[in-house]
């Protein structure tokens, strides 16, 4: 079969041959593939550098996809641990990981916006105590799962969603996607922290897919200025754009009712992740999301890896 194959973490994946694969479990089926979504996710499998990544290569990059099987059924799945990945014309599905979709569902809408809304829809509903008429500040909202996760934080009920990026022209974007308002996270630092401050003091949850000195600004600007220190503040971190890594000063665990956490493989089980898979689905195929994806064929993959993420647009391989 064809497939995105990559053969050295240091150049993109491109189109090659590589050995169907065969189902072997009870569970198991072969689909044909309709679309898999280029994530960051999948990047970074693709170049080593995740923390599952061990190391072997040649592989097929992709960690889900929407696909067929031979009786017509419409899947989208999630790639079962070991087995190659999505980016092929034929994939195995473990039908424990997989949910069918309804007749009509468009497979490059579910293929773009499953992985970057699963990862807000499940820290909302797995991660926190997140109940309607709290308030959410988003870190990072300008790119594709961040402008999701505004979106997603108004849909489970949220009474106020603030988004915080560095790019102001796409910050004004997110207000026609339900943000409340808006900071930016450029210039000054102690102008930043007065934006946080005023905007967010007060926020119940923030949704991290920044880190690096972003998060490390924003943490004492809004527990300093919180109402109620004692009130709790669940920080979410889930991606690391802006660096892997901050400097706690440990009196910000003392002063304010911080509570740190991870919301990802590893802190969510896998059950944990597939039970909310239906229910995203229903709500993305139904339009509940402003979705833009860009469908590129498998034949172009390595111009696909090339392009440039434009946020709020997720790049989908149709093989």
């Amino acid at each position: 079969m064809r497939a995105a194959v990559v053969h050295s973490f240091d150049s993109p994946p491109r189109c090659d041959t590589f050995p169907d694969p065969t189902p072997t479990g009870e569970h198991e089926v072969l689909v044909d593939v309709l679309a898999a979504g280029l994530h960051p996710r999948v990047r970074s499998a693709a170049d080593g550098s995740h923390y599952t990544s061990d190391g072997t290569l040649p592989l097929i990059p992709g960690i889900d996809a929407v696909g067929r099987t031979r009786e017509g059924e419409l899947l989208y799945f999630v790639a079962p641990d070991g087995a190659p990945g999505t980016m092929a014309e034929r994939a195995v599905v473990d039908r424990r990981r997989a949910i069918t979709l309804p007749p009509g569902t468009d497979p490059v809408a579910v293929a773009a916006a499953m992985n970057p809304a699963m990862s807000s829809w499940v820290a909302l509903r797995r991660r926190v105590d997140f109940r309607p008429g709290g308030s959410v500040l988003v870190m990072g909202a300008t790119g594709n799962a961040g402008q999701l996760a505004v979106q997603i934080a108004g849909h489970l009920g949220a009474a106020r969603v603030i988004g915080a990026g560095r790019d102001r022209r796409r910050l004004d974007l997110l207000k026609s996607l339900g943000a409340d308002d808006v900071i930016a996270l450029d210039g000054d630092e102690d102008d930043i922290a007065d934006r946080l401050a005023s905007a967010a003091a007060d926020v119940d949850v923030v949704i991290d897919y920044l880190w690096g000195r972003p998060a490390q600004q924003a943490m004492p600007a809004l527990l300093t200025a919180r109402t109620d220190r004692s009130k709790a503040l669940a920080w979410v971190q889930i991606g690391s754009m802006a660096g892997q890594d901050i400097t706690l000063p440990s009196y910000l665990l003392r002063a304010g009712n911080l509570n740190i956490m991870g919301s990802g493989q590893g802190s969510v089980t896998t059950a944990g992740i597939l039970d909310e898979l239906p229910s995203l689905a229903r709500e993305i195929a139904s339009g509940a999301f402003a979705v833009d994806p860009v469908a590129m064929p498998l034949d172009q993959v390595e111009q696909a890896w090339a392009a440039p993420a434009d946020p709020g647009r997720r790049i989908v391989i149709t093989p």
